[in-house]
């Protein structure tokens, strides 16, 4: 058995209950625990006299016990440990909080090295609850450079410290190797043994950084390779070639010009579909930027090949949309379009399924009724799906199963970084619609404190007598206890309906509702019956309400930028003029900072470009929208440079071996192939 499967309970100290902790961060084995980076590091090599320490900041100093421990009793469930320790320079009271047993620890007269935050009350110096050791025994908490891991309840630092020394003293030369030799010493990388002890057990900066340095760039690399090598793969099966026909027919038919990046987004597919290689391509644009006429350039090409296409889309009122705008696009120019969905009756999908089966129907558009066993296509040669993260890749493939190596459109409306996208999906087919339609309305954005409230809620009262209509988001579905400050939709739905607005009718959905009651819910928005609707970000990307003209979003800090430029993006779809407000009273000048930004652009890849900036890629991987695994060590934002050259190095690697095959390439294909097990449903 690989070591580095064993059990994490196979390790002293980690029992069933230890283990179960562990598992909440997904770390089962030995292997996930070496693969269990330390978020960050606390320098504790330096060691201060009192007199000397500097104060309000962690540091290690070195004093005698002066005299026995004592414990005072506050109340109940609180208890006191006091200590005085003196050096050569002063004397320092230490506090330690519930915690009576260390007191069999402090022997008068021994000299112990304290870590924690010295503070002072005039000339007298204080510390609470600071971690300890003996001075002679320095090494474990202290006199070291010490990771700090990420923790749940059930594990502490000292815990997963323990675990993780023991799993590097038995695995550590066990640790695959996926980098080729001759790449690793022209590049200069460490050993993969001596990069993992020395990224859990650093002995100094040079050996972290050397660490760290071959772990991001291995990371990377094998991402890098793994994109290319996925491609490959994609490209040596043959596809369904459709001869791109003129546009022009289609273009003239159109009430409004496409945009150049539209026409560009186009060609880039129909080529893609007449190459011979089955297309697998995104299609990314902001909200608005009109993905969906792309898509219906593209069904309307298959048709004129005498082929048949599929859509599909994750709700039901979703569906209802799509079908209603490529009917408008499509049916004039003699495409024959059926919708099927699950609440359909059972005579009315009966129909549908003989068009598609007969070839009588050009395009089906639907959501996962798509999928039944029932349906079948006469001919299909196009799968396009909208907001591609809410279907996982055994859906896609089990609608492109229903032809043969049909092409596939995945569509989404998050932005990310133009370089970054660049980069990650360099090895993958990627267009881009960084333009918005003419007419499009710009909305505008005001970050707001609790005290303009009033006046907003007239603006509210001001609009809906006007006939629009208004969304308020929620960061969370209900009260749980904790977070007194932040709203949840449902208790502030009430309290709008009861307390502000009596006389308006205020509607709430939220994640946690059946899909159909969500559906419901939104549709009755969307015909006018409600005119506040009080939600969670399940509307974050979702139906047209051309009607409504004010988002307002509640604890906005709370929100990645990205999300709120989604959110924003529920209004000004119509003719009206249309506003977003982004409520908070967090003070911090980085919060600030971040909602002025949304006052400031209404452009997607620019607010992306400073989210990655601000808050990391979390909030573009982290949800699993872009189909990439997690990064253990690498940092997408930090490490572009390194990025760079992987990305580099693993082309030029490909290109000399594109199915590794080598002997020192074998490792590496390993690697992948394990990282595709990993994340079947996240690749695309």
């Amino acid at each position: 058995m690989d070591i580095l499967q064993t059990d994490i309970r196979d390790l002293k100290g980690v029992g069933d209950a230890r283990a179960k902790a562990f598992e909440k961060l997904g770390v089962r084995t030995l292997g996930d625990l070496l693969n269990d980076f330390p978020r960050a590091y606390e320098d504790r090599r330096m060691t201060y006299a009192i007199a000397d320490a500097p104060l309000e900041t962690p540091v290690c100093v070195r004093a005698m016990a002066a005299a026995p421990a004592t414990v005072s009793f506050v109340r109940r469930g609180m208890e006191l440990l006091h200590l005085r320790a003196v050096d050569d320079t002063g004397t320092v009271d230490i506090t330690w909080f519930n915690q009576n047993f260390l007191k069999s620890q402090l022997i008068t007269g021994e000299s112990y090295i304290f870590y924690g935050r010295l503070s002072a009350a005039g000339r007298r110096r204080t510390m609470t609850n600071p971690v300890f050791e003996r001075a002679d025994r320095q090494g474990v908490v202290t006199g070291r450079i010490l990771p700090i891991y990420r923790l749940t309840a059930g594990l502490t630092q000292k815990a997963v410290l323990s675990a993780m020394e023991q799993a590097i003293a038995r695995c550590g030369s066990h640790v695959p190797d996926a980098l080729p030799l001759a790449l690793a010493d022209r590049l200069h990388l460490a050993q993969a043994r001596y990069a993992y002890e020395n990224i859990h057990m650093p002995r100094d900066d040079q050996a972290l950084e050397q660490a760290r340095r071959r772990l991001v760039f291995e990371e990377l690399f094998v991402l890098a390779a793994a994109l290319g090598y996925m491609r490959r793969e994609r490209t040596v099966s043959g596809g369904r070639i459709i001869a791109a026909r003129p546009m022009d027919e289609f273009w003239a038919a159109l009430p409004y010009r496409p945009t150049a990046a539209q026409v560009r987004a186009v060609n880039e597919a129909l080529a893609d579909m007449a190459s011979g290689a089955p297309m697998d391509r995104l299609l990314q644009g902001d909200v608005g930027s009109g993905k969906t006429l792309v898509a219906a350039a593209l069904i309307w090409q298959c048709a004129k090949n005498g082929m048949q296409s599929a859509f599909m889309a994750p709700t039901e009122i979703l569906t209802d949309q799509h079908y209603t705008n490529l009917s408008a696009l499509l049916e004039p120019l003699g495409v024959r379009l059926i919708k099927l969905t699950g609440s359909m009756k059972a005579s009315e999908k009966r129909k549908a399924h003989e068009l598609l089966a007969l070839g009588m129907a050009d395009v089906a558009v639907g959501t996962h009724a798509l999928l039944g066993a029932g349906v079948t296509f006469a001919d299909l040669g196009l799968v396009v799906t909208d907001e591609q993260h809410r279907f996982g890749v055994e859906q896609r493939s089990a609608l492109a199963g229903k032809g043969q190596r049909p092409h596939v459109l995945v569509m989404s409306a998050t932005p990310i970084p133009r370089t970054l996208a660049l980069i990650i999906y360099g090895e993958l087919d990627i267009s881009v619609l960084d333009e918005l339609p003419p007419g499009r309305q710009k909305v505008d954005t005001f970050a707001l404190g609790e005290d303009m409230r009033p006046r907003i809620w007239r603006f509210v009262r001001r609009l809906v007598g006007e006939g629009r209509q208004v969304f308020v988001v929620c960061p969370m579905v209900e009260e749980n206890g904790e977070s007194a400050d932040r709203k949840s939709a449902e208790s502030w739905a009430r309290t709008l309906q009861r307390d502000v607005f009596p006389d308006l009718r205020v509607s709430c959905v939220h994640g946690k509702m059946k899909a159909k009651e969500k559906d419901a819910v939104m549709a009755a928005f969307a015909a006018g019956e409600a005119d506040i609707l009080v939600s969670t970000t399940v509307i974050e990307v979702g139906v047209d309400i051309p009607n409504a003209a004010l988002m307002i979003v509640e604890n906005a800090d709370l929100f990645g930028l990205s999300q709120l430029h989604q959110l924003r993006g529920r209004v000004g779809r119509g003719s009206h003029k249309s506003y977003c407000v982004l409520f908070s009273d967090a003070d911090s000048p980085e919060a600030q900072a971040r909602l002025g930004i949304m006052t400031k652009t209404n452009d997607g890849f620019k607010i992306s470009e400073e989210d990655l900036r601000l808050r990391g890629p979390g909030d573009f991987f982290g949800s699993r929208q872009h189909g990439l695994p997690e990064m253990h060590v690498a940092d997408l934002a930090g490490d572009m440079r390194v990025l760079h050259l992987a990305q580099q190095e693993a082309h030029a690697l490909l290109e000399e071996d594109p199915a590794l095959e080598m002997p020192e390439n074998r490792p590496l294909r390993e690697r992948i192939t394990a990282l595709f097990d990993l994340h079947s449903d996240t690749f695309n």
